[in-house]
């Protein structure tokens, strides 16, 4: 078993490296199905595993100077405060009804690859005009914290949701927004772990050779992408994550209305509160699509904003 989960690593870091995103909105599912942790400890551990992928890109980065530190502090201070108050939130929420959310965010993610990340060009002008004014700021802090919170809740990094927020409200270029969202995704998902560190033991061995193998997948999908059509792998990837999303509904449903049935008062909050949680990601969704990328990207996570 430990064999079939690291070559599945292999295959989350050639997604990471193919599409630059993506790839790890699969490791949840991977550290419950295949290596068997509970979803609290899968969710931290996939956290981790996050921040190491993503702090590689990062690196990379911020060698070619695509990382804009400040705007990244400003969205990662408010993402950070998100993501650890998501993290101490999961220990009050069942880990069936953590993994219906992530499944709907799998969805959420599936839905934006494949319809790509493309904006009209009057969005693209307004972006350095919107990204001076403190309406702009507002809404990057807003936009940081409702990005955190599912972080830190589910553990997946939310980068197709961070790219076009820079881009839109603080008119960074696209280069320049993928850099900094890697390291907003990395202080996310730092921070999320630390609040699961509270009420979660991680096994470290296991993180770091999923990690391992996650990053060494990447350099694979990188060269990857030069040689097969970015457009059909991202489509045939969306459908895969979708086709996963239902599985992981179907099998997690019944388990949780089986036990909110035993305990019906304590999971009436519980589930408003993930239905409240995924109201913001949604909205945080429709808003981004207003985003956009640069017109000459033709794939909708480029150069390692991660997921």
């Amino acid at each position: 078993m430990l064999a079939l989960g690291l070559g599945l690593s292999i295959l989350i870091g050639i997604s990471l490296g193919f599409f630059g995103g993506g790839g790890s909105i699969l490791t949840v599912p991977l550290l419950v199905y295949v290596f068997g942790l509970e979803p609290r400890e899968a969710i931290a551990s996939s956290l981790l595993v996050v921040a190491a992928a993503s702090s590689t890109g990062a690196y990379q980065h911020g060698r070619a100077g695509h990382v804009e530190l400040r705007t990244a502090l400003l969205f990662g201070s408010a993402g950070m405060a998100g993501a650890y108050l998501g993290a101490r939130a999961g220990a009050f929420v069942d880990g069936e009804l953590l993994l219906l959310l992530f499944a709907a965010m799998m969805m959420l993610t599936a839905v934006a690859m494949w319809r790509g990340r493309r904006a009209p060009a009057s969005a693209r002008a307004d972006a350095s005009v919107a990204g001076s004014g403190e309406r702009a700021i507002a809404r990057l802090l807003a936009q940081g914290f409702g990005v955190g919170l599912f972080t830190g809740l589910i553990g997946a990094g939310g980068g197709f949701l961070i790219v076009p927020a820079l881009a839109l409200w603080a008119g960074l270029s696209m280069p320049a927004a993928v850099g900094t969202s890697l390291v907003i995704i990395v202080l996310n998902s730092l921070a999320g772990f630390s609040g699961y560190l509270a009420h979660v033991a991680v096994d470290y061995a296991l993180v770091a050779s999923v990690a391992g193998a996650a990053i060494a997948g990447s350099f694979v999908g990188a060269r990857l992408a030069s040689r097969i059509d970015p457009a059909s792998m991202r489509r045939a990837f969306a459908g895969f994550v979708l086709a996963m999303a239902v599985v992981i509904f179907v099998r997690e449903t019944d388990a949780w209305l089986d036990a909110a049935r035993s305990a019906a008062p304590s999971s009436i909050p519980q589930l408003v509160f993930v239905l409240f949680v995924l109201l913001i990601g949604v909205a945080a969704g429709r808003v981004s699509r207003a985003g956009g990328a640069d017109p000459l990207a033709e794939r909708v996570f480029s150069d390692g904003a991660g997921i």
